[in-house]
């Protein structure tokens, strides 16, 4: 027990490392500060560009996917590793270096996903790119990509630990962007364009 307390800690210190806010500061920015206020990769990209947004993207999949790939490596079964996983998605978006702030933990939930199943992930993938192609909208591709994962979990007859950590994951995804779906409802949420890409949209 005292091993696994250690270990979701050590997931969650991992899993608060604000990515989007290191990168913000080597390039001259605080992503906090503009756009959405939102430290991820859509809103780094918005105030920094696209290789900006790529390292943060890097940093934020690590986070989720090293804690993960270090419990199976450690031979922990499926149950420890979900507490793991939880830890460090809850450390992304509820970081204790940002006063227990974060992202909305999207970035991170894929490099969990990517450890545990990278089947699973192409499904969600292929959902999140549909929605990305017809309506352009970032909020809502993650949105769906979220929602489908858990039946994608049960469809793949994965342990019920990682199901109920996908109900969780994706509960606290849309708990974090209640704001995007009340925008969503109202028709103002708007498509995403990187810095440079001619216009600039301030939300995410």
């Amino acid at each position: 027990m005292l091993t696994l307390i250690v270990l979701v800690i050590g997931a969650y210190l991992i899993g608060s490392i604000p990515f989007g806010v290191i990168v913000g500061r080597m390039r001259g920015f605080d992503p906090r500060a503009v756009g959405s206020g939102n430290i991820g990769m859509t809103n780094v990209a918005r105030a920094g560009g696209m290789s900006a947004a790529i390292i943060t993207f890097v940093g934020d999949v690590s986070k989720g996917a090293l804690p993960v790939i270090f419990a199976r490596v450690a031979g922990f079964g499926p149950a420890a590793i979900a507490w793991t996983a939880l830890g460090a998605f809850v450390g992304s978006i509820c970081s204790i270096f940002l006063r227990f702030g974060g992202g909305k933990g999207l970035s991170a939930a894929l490099g969990i996903w990517l450890a545990i199943s990278p089947l699973a992930v192409l499904i969600a993938a292929i959902a999140f790119a549909i929605v990305v192609a017809i309506f352009q909208i970032m909020s809502l591709a993650s949105l769906t990509a979220a929602i489908v994962m858990p039946p994608v979990v049960a469809v793949l007859h994965l342990p019920s630990p990682y199901l109920l950590l996908a109900i969780a994951i994706t509960a606290l995804i849309i708990l974090r962007h209640h704001a995007n779906i009340a925008r969503l409802i109202r028709g103002e949420e708007p498509v995403f364009r990187p810095k440079g890409s001619g216009k600039s949209d301030v939300v995410a």
